[in-house]
């Protein structure tokens, strides 16, 4: 059974940092890609960024780029977001995904989401 365990959400100040961490468990493919989103109330769920097992390449959302980054610790099998300069915008649950694919961005492209974790932003 796949599982995923999203944690290191919280309240901070805008201009804070906070680090997510995605914890995978019970597959075994060598090809699959890990992805953040975030969900607003009101909004959609939007991708912000995700990482590729095969060769570790990282993509980013435009509205976070230069102030989150993605990273894996694949003895772990831990995927992490490191969020910076966090604005109020940012609020939001937060999702950590898996794809059985090498990259994935849509939300309809990934088949394991984990539970969310909650990141408010004060201003």
């Amino acid at each position: 059974e796949v599982q995923l365990q999203a944690s290191g959400g919280g309240l901070v100040q805008a201009g804070g940092s906070l680090r997510l961490s995605c914890a995978a468990s019970g597959f075994s493919s060598d090809d699959y890609a890990i992805g953040w989103f975030r969900q607003a109330p009101g909004k959609e769920r939007e991708g912000i960024s995700c990482i590729s097992n095969s060769d570790g390449s990282t993509y980013y959302a435009d509205s976070v780029k230069g102030r989150f980054t993605i990273s894996s610790d694949n003895a772990k099998n831990t995927v992490y977001l490191q969020m910076n300069s966090l604005k109020s915008e940012d609020t939001a649950v937060y999702y950590c995904a898996v794809a059985k694919r090498t990259t994935a961005w849509r939300v309809n492209e990934y088949d394991y989401w984990g539970q969310g974790t909650q990141v408010t932003v004060s201003s």
